[in-house]
């Protein structure tokens, strides 16, 4: 028995329009944003939304992104059935899935009961793992588990629809061992239920599962933009938005009389802001390889995504009317406001947008949120005054005269660098001051020498390259910064850059481009990498001296740059044997702490985060550890000494290879 269209189609009114008034009210949130240019490059951005959001590349990096590819493929094949669902109750003498031409009904038959059944075992397993081992500890929530229960219901109903409907016609075949068995070679887990259906209740069974799947998903339909689960219907288009390069650099600002600074309220972040906050799906994988959050800090990526929404939609509305809005964005207590302490526990590692399958960008508005903080209210941690007066005086970080940056070479015959130089040596302000790092320094001066590299410094006259300041949001100090270097590199005619810090490589390489200044940066692993390749550096034999080796990737040579290899092949070239590598590793590495200008704060709260990474590569019991940043050198030397790690050595790659070119 079909029950009344017109009873269908008043109920399926109401379903379209909540869902649309829902959609509606979301979605013009975003016109709330301001402007951002992401419709380029549509035919890139059309392949990577293939490969990314239909493909799942991201959900698959984990081994239980499995059961959400089947359920996410299940649903696209389910829209057929649903369709025809819908249909059929509107023109029930009409429309029926049957009445296609067999060649084409029995291979859709067939794919949508076998979907059906592997959605209702994909999500009996997700609510399983909710219960048992959730993705994080707050994955238990009461929406998951209705999204879930509907879904479960949906398919149970549609099996109990066909099966009854499969029966009937069995039980008046006139040989219903042959029809059952023909039937389960076109429904085949529709057929299994038609034949444990009892005669009799045929009619109430049917009745009673069509209703059940008509309210199923009218309910799924009118929940669906009211829930977290409108990633349903924005994470395809967040996926083909999504930067095409690495956001590992975030927009100028236009520093003149009445703008405003850094970012304060939703209606400040641009409309792909606001779209990551309503694709976010909630799996916490940021959360889960957070280094803040790991070390139990406050920060929480998806928290931060979470707490934006939740702004956005109690104060959408009023500032849709021009009003000022309810709630703040930065403040203590409650979902709508994003915890200041959050806020400045982030390292900047990338680790978060790294692990994001529909790519949210969280770090980059945090630091927007630093830069209003910083800028417009002068609300900072107390240890960040004398970094920013160093910067401003000295254009360094611990104040020292610009005349010192050269005593690391005053035994040295080291060239200023002019226009007869192939490449500039940009030092940096570690390699220049820091007792430690100014080892590393000599050791790759000493290896461009030997290489016969033709290389100049700058001297006195080099500045900081700023990174620092950008990422903990003082944009004026680094906008000048950057500016008077932009203004040095031309006027010297630099062309080419060594640098052997990744993160005056990313600055250099990344940030000035904002300015218009396009350089050739090499980090030092990638050319002393390519010198023992030419052979312009010569190893007699590799240097066992250093024993076990483990490589620790920097975040900002890695994840920011996409360099993984080099540093690894200059170890090998030196010692003879590949490093081994910690658990986390490459573009899934663990942090040391020290970026997002979080090398000259303190940590407050949790273990420190070197101590947790030091811990990790001693695992692998290791004599060296090799790294490839003056930052993370540090970290690690810190952390050793508090763990007690005696005889454990920490090597920049220079240094290695240095020992077996130069001995």
């Amino acid at each position: 028995m079909i029950p009344s269209p017109i009873i269908f189609a008043l109920l399926l009114a109401a379903s379209l329009s909540i869902f649309a008034w829902g959609c509606w009210r979301r979605f013009s949130l975003l016109a709330l944003g301001r402007p951002e240019a992401r419709f380029d490059n549509v035919g890139q951005r059309v392949r990577e939304m293939l490969v990314y959001a239909f493909g799942q590349k991201r959900v698959l990096a984990k081994p239980f992104g499995i059961n959400h590819v089947v359920i996410f493929w299940s649903f696209l094949i389910l829209l057929v059935a649903n369709g025809e669902f819908i249909l059929n109750g509107l023109f029930p003498h009409s429309i029926k899935l049957i009445r296609l031409p067999y060649a084409l009904y029995v291979p859709l038959a067939f794919m949508i009961d076998i979907a059906s059944a592997l959605a209702l075992t994909a999500v009996v397993i997700a609510a399983i793992r909710r219960v048992m081992s959730p993705p994080f500890p707050q994955a238990r929530t009461a929406e998951a588990f209705v999204i879930l229960t509907l879904i479960a219901l949906l398919m149970c109903a549609y099996f109990l629809m066909n099966g009854s409907e499969l029966a009937a016609v069995m039980y008046r075949s006139t040989d219903p061992a042959a029809f059952i068995a023909g039937a389960g070679k076109v429904m085949p887990v529709s057929a299994l239920v038609a034949g444990l259906l009892p005669q009799t209740l045929l009619e109430p069974i049917h009745g009673a599962a069509w209703w059940l799947h008509a309210l199923a998903l009218l309910i799924f339909i009118s929940y669906l933009p009211n829930s977290k689960h409108m990633h349903i219907l924005t994470a395809i288009p967040n996926c083909f938005f999504r930067r095409l390069d690495r956001p590992n650099t975030q927009p100028r600002e236009e520093f003149a009389l009445g703008n405003s600074f850094g970012i304060d309220r939703v209606d400040r972040f641009t409309w792909k802001d606001l779209l990551d906050t309503f694709a976010c799906t909630e799996c916490g994988r940021c959360q889960n390889v957070c280094p803040a959050g790991l070390t139990g800090k406050p920060l929480n990526p998806r928290g931060i995504i979470h707490d934006i929404k939740n702004n956005l939609l109690e104060n959408g509305p009023l500032l849709k009317q021009g009003q000022k809005p309810r709630q703040t964005l930065i403040g203590e207590g409650g979902e709508e406001h994003c915890c200041e302490e959050a806020i400045w526990a982030c390292t900047t590692c990338g680790a978060c947008m790294e692990a994001c399958p529909v790519f949210i960008e969280q770090m980059p508005k945090i630091v927007e949120m630093r830069r209003y903080l910083v800028q417009t209210e002068a609300q900072f941690p107390e240890e960040l005054l004398n970094l920013f007066e160093n910067m401003e005086g000295r254009s360094n970080p611990w104040g020292i005269a610009p005349s010192e940056r050269t005593k690391w070479c005053a035994q040295m015959d080291v060239k200023t660098f002019d226009k007869d130089c192939e490449y500039l040596f940009y030092v940096g302000c570690a390699g220049s001051f820091d007792s430690r790092n100014k080892h590393v320094t000599v050791a790759l001066a000493q290896l461009l020498d030997k290489a016969g590299i033709s290389w100049g410094i700058l001297g006195k006259d080099e500045k900081c390259c700023g990174d620092s300041l950008r990422r903990l949001g003082n944009e004026y100090v680094f906008d000048r910064m950057a500016r008077e270097n932009v203004a040095l590199f031309r006027e010297r005619g630099v062309k080419k850059v060594i640098v052997q810090c990744p993160h005056c490589f990313s600055t250099l390489k990344n940030d000035y481009r904002q300015y218009g200044l396009e350089l050739e940066v090499v980090h030092h692993s990638q050319l002393l990498g390519s010198l023992v390749q030419e052979g312009r550096l010569k190893l007699d034999k590799a240097t066992a001296e250093f024993g076990t080796t483990v490589f620790h990737d920097s975040c900002y040579l890695g994840r920011h740059n996409d360099v993984y290899d080099a540093p690894r092949e200059v170890i090998e070239a030196a010692t003879g044997s590949a490093p081994a590598e910690m658990e986390r590793n490459r573009n899934k590495a663990f942090c040391c702490g020290a970026g997002g200008g979080r090398m000259w704060m303190e940590e407050h709260s949790g273990e420190r985060i070197n101590l947790t990474r030091v811990r990790e590569a001693l695992q692998e019991k290791p004599d060296t550890i090799c790294v490839s940043c003056p930052y993370c050198m540090t970290m690690f030397e810190d952390g050793l000494k508090d763990v007690k790690g005696e005889g454990v050595r920490v090597r920049d790659v220079a240094e290695v290879l240095a020992e077996a070119v130069l001995r």
